[in-house]
């Protein structure tokens, strides 16, 4: 069973080969995969490492914890997965559904606006727009 370590406090530009050297120093299987911003493309600062063995993860801490690396210290740590946190982080807020692991949807039989108009009255979609031409039209004063 693989073990997946946080590895964070990583610099915004740094050398990958250089980092995967630092891990193969400590041991071999070792994978490491940055997180990247989705817009930019650059590093966030942190990624993870994927350890095949308990014991080699825990030298991978042991030896790399607290490390400098680019100018930046290392935190290197056990990561939690995502399905076995089971209370929210300390003042953040913990967005999955109390119900379990279902996500929470819109009722896709709610009716928002309707298109079909009743007689004499306003078109739905339009009601706002109409009541703001309506007291425009009421302060308008014309001398005749």
């Amino acid at each position: 069973m693989s073990v997946r370590l946080y590895v964070g406090n990583l610099p915004q530009t740094f050398d990958a080969k250089e980092l995967e050297a630092l891990f193969k120093a400590v041991g071999e299987g070792v994978r490491f995969k940055t997180v990247q911003d989705r817009e930019t493309g650059a590093c966030r600062g942190f990624g993870f490492a994927n350890v095949d063995e308990e014991k080699l993860a825990d030298t991978v801490i042991e030896q790399l914890n607290g490390r400098d690396f680019g100018g930046n210290t290392l935190r290197i740590e056990r990561s939690e997965r995502k399905d076995a946190r089971s209370t929210p982080i300390a003042g953040g807020s913990d967005r999955r559904p109390a119900g379990g692991t279902a996500v929470a949807r819109k009722a896709s039989n709610k009716v928002v606006h309707s298109d079909t108009v009743t007689e004499g009255a306003p078109d739905p979609r339009w009601a706002g727009e109409l009541s703001k031409l309506k007291s425009l039209l009421a302060n308008q004063t014309a001398t005749v």
